[in-house]
Parts: C-alpha cells; structure tokens; sequence
C-alpha cells in the first residue's frame, strides 16, 4: 500500500460564463415564482433536465444551475451535485425543477426521494430547499404546495 508522502493544496474559485439574459422575479417565496423561468431554459428538451435556483437571503436569483441532463424518463442528481454550488455562491436558500418530457408532471417514487434527500441535505447545510417543480407541458406539480398549477409559462 503507498503512503502519500505530500498534499497538494487546491484553490476552488467560480467563473461565471455569459448566458442567456432571462427575466427574473425581484424575489423567490415558492415554485411558482420561477415556474415560467424554468419553463423557459428546459424548454421542449426530450430529455429530462434537472435544474438548481441558488437564492439570497432576501430570496433573490443568485444563479442558476443545470446539475444533469438524463434521457427520457430519468435523470440522476446527488446532492452534492446540487449543494457544491450552493456552498460556493454562498447560497442561502434554493429551488429545485426538472422536466418530465412525457407532459405529465405527476411526481414519481423516485422524484418523492430526491426532494427528500435534497430536503434532508439542505437541513444538515442550512441551506433550506424551498420547493421542487416538476414542469409539464401544461401544468407543473410543486413539492411545497403539494398540487398541481396551471401553465408554468405565466406562474
């Protein structure tokens, strides 16, 4: 077995990349204030997109994250994909969206798991996860008001 025999020191340093100029909301309370966002950057992707909204402490739009890009029915996400940047931006809040391709935004056991994995992390963090949306082709499904909403393009 080796023995490691120096450390190398590691600076973590985040570039911020010119994108898309979107409309923001002035703050974030819950899903469906960003419902339309998210709409907006998933768009009609085949695959589902899972995206992380990193918040303030006045709930205020700091970044947004892509953490994965999956197939048609599934896309993997960790939390440490999830709180990373959140940890970096300093982030003090966060909402959490993907896209079900199928139109259908009905949660599925494994969307159940997720929120509660990101819910559990968020707490030991500090960094409270608000909401998951779920974005349909008509319609998204909000973990924090636990139903559906009409038209995600005008929330």
């Amino acid at each position: 077995m080796k023995t490691l025999k120096s450390w190398r020191s590691v600076r973590l340093t985040i570039v911020r990349e010119k994108g898309e100029a979107y409309d923001l909301p002035p703050q974030v309370l819950h899903g469906a204030h960003v419902a339309g966002l998210v709409r907006s950057i998933i768009g009609d992707d085949p695959r589902e997109a899972f995206l992380a909204i990193y918040l303030d402490t006045r709930h205020r739009i700091l970044a947004i994250h892509r953490v994965s890009i999956g197939t048609a029915d599934s896309s993997a996400v960790h939390p440490r994909e999830v709180f990373g940047p959140a940890l970096q931006l300093a982030a003090s809040a966060l909402i959490v969206a993907h896209n079900h391709p199928s139109g259908d935004p009905t949660p599925s056991r494994d969307d159940e798991n997720v929120t509660e994995r990101l819910t559990q992390a968020g707490a030991l963090l500090g960094i409270p996860l608000l909401d998951h949306l779920i974005i349909g082709e008509a319609r998204f499904w909000s973990f924090a008001s636990r139903e559906e909403n009409p038209n995600p393009t005008n929330a």
